[in-house]
């Protein structure tokens, strides 16, 4: 049986636990200890329980686990070369890695330093955390798995057949990286505003927010156009980015973005994953990113408020 390890049992790793657990041997890794006893809450609103072998870093150094197939990564994208350096000594440097990060700043960098394959995966499946014993599946959508440099379709195909059997709707793709940046448009242009405000996604249609969504859009279209990304559907324009941008808002109305949930927490963001690689293309395009630079410091202020 392939073995599934787990590196951060936060909302997605926690979500994906539950689902290939079933199936598959799952080891959940965090730094801390969790109950092995996990509940999940399905979109539908039912509740099962299941019990999950959950390890910390440091049980894994001393305990006896099946060699991974498969090390995903769920931590945020701020953290996850530091959590891969804490069990790279007890893992093969071959094993393959699967990077589920938002943004463009963690995936570049571990492709380039791990010895093995890196796949990275780009979902829309929706959860959030109620507590340290369970995870609310918020809203199903689907996962799409690939390597930066198409190097590894075969693997991203096996792993997209295993996430599939899950329950998850997985598909292997070639274009990983457009569609990591597609996303990360789309997150630079909806969390940080929700996460300063503190409101649901959509929140963001009404009154002054929807102008400032406007602007922040047309300095992220400029952007991907630079960048050679086009939106998932229809030709290269400011309007197809800002149409897109809303039927996410409309879709994910009642949502609680993933940067709002670390805001509530008073954790760090992860706007150096989504607003930093904007910013630095902005820089070498020699494009304006005001509305991007007043996102990252507000942010930033806020995030100074609450750790003080």
């Amino acid at each position: 049986m392939i073995s599934h390890w787990i590196l951060g049992p936060g909302a997605v790793g926690r979500l994906l636990a539950h689902s290939l657990a079933p199936q598959f041997a799952v080891t959940l890794i965090g730094r801390r200890a969790l109950l092995n006893e996990q509940r999940l809450t399905t979109p539908e609103g039912k509740r099962r329980v299941q019990r999950l072998n959950a390890l910390t870093v440091n049980q894994l150094a001393s305990a006896s686990q099946p060699v991974p197939g498969f090390v995903h990564i769920t931590t945020k994208a701020m953290a996850a070369e530091a959590a891969l350096e804490r069990i790279a000594s007890v893992i093969p440097s071959t094993t393959p890695l699967v990077l589920w990060q938002n943004g463009f700043l963690a995936q570049p960098r571990i492709t380039d330093s791990w010895l093995g394959p890196v796949l990275c995966a780009t979902t829309t499946q929706g959860a959030y955390l109620t507590g340290d014993d369970e995870v609310v599946h918020a809203g199903r959508g689907p996962t799409f798995i690939g390597d930066l440099h198409n190097r590894h379709p075969a693997l991203a195909e096996a792993l997209a057949a295993m996430l599939s059997q899950a329950g998850f709707t997985a598909s292997a793709v070639g274009d990983i990286r457009q569609r990591l940046w597609q996303k990360l448009a789309i997150n630079a242009a909806i969390n940080p505003l929700v996460a300063l405000h503190e409101v649901h996604n959509g929140v963001l249609r009404h009154g002054a927010y929807s102008a400032r969504v406007d602007a922040v859009v047309k300095e992220v279209a400029a952007i991907m156009q630079a960048e050679g990304i086009q939106p998932p559907k229809g030709k290269q324009s400011e309007h197809a980015w800002l149409a897109l941008v809303w039927q996410v808002v409309e879709n994910t109305a009642n949502n609680k973005a993933s940067m709002l949930q670390d805001v509530e927490a008073r954790r760090p963001t992860e706007r150096s994953a989504i607003l930093g690689p904007l910013m630095e293309s902005a820089k070498r395009h020699q494009l304006p990113c005001e509305e991007l630079v007043a996102l990252d410091l507000a942010l930033a202020k806020k995030e100074t408020a609450y750790a003080s």
